[in-house]
């Protein structure tokens, strides 16, 4: 945000549905103690509210990495009969 009041954290967990939302659940219950060792640790007037958000861009990326591999092991496996 423009004023430096919130901020979002975009994290990846590599997992797992449950995984992933027992980390998030996880950095949610300590996000108090995470804004306390910013405060504590970077000058800023006013220490920003934390939202962790799940990012599922590599998991994405690593989907179509295994789909481009499975087309292209296909065609050459086809090509060699």
């Amino acid at each position: 945000a423009p004023d430096l009041k919130t901020c979002k954290a975009y994290i990846s967990v590599l997992g797992d549905e449950k995984a992933q939302q027992d980390t998030l659940k996880g950095l949610t219950s300590a996000e108090g103690y995470i804004r306390r060792e910013l405060a504590r640790t970077v000058n800023m007037r006013n220490t920003p509210e934390i939202r962790f958000i799940l990012d599922q861009s590599i998991e994405y990326g690593v989907n179509i990495s295994r789909k481009i591999d499975e087309v292209t092991g296909n065609s050459e496996n086809g090509a060699e009969e």
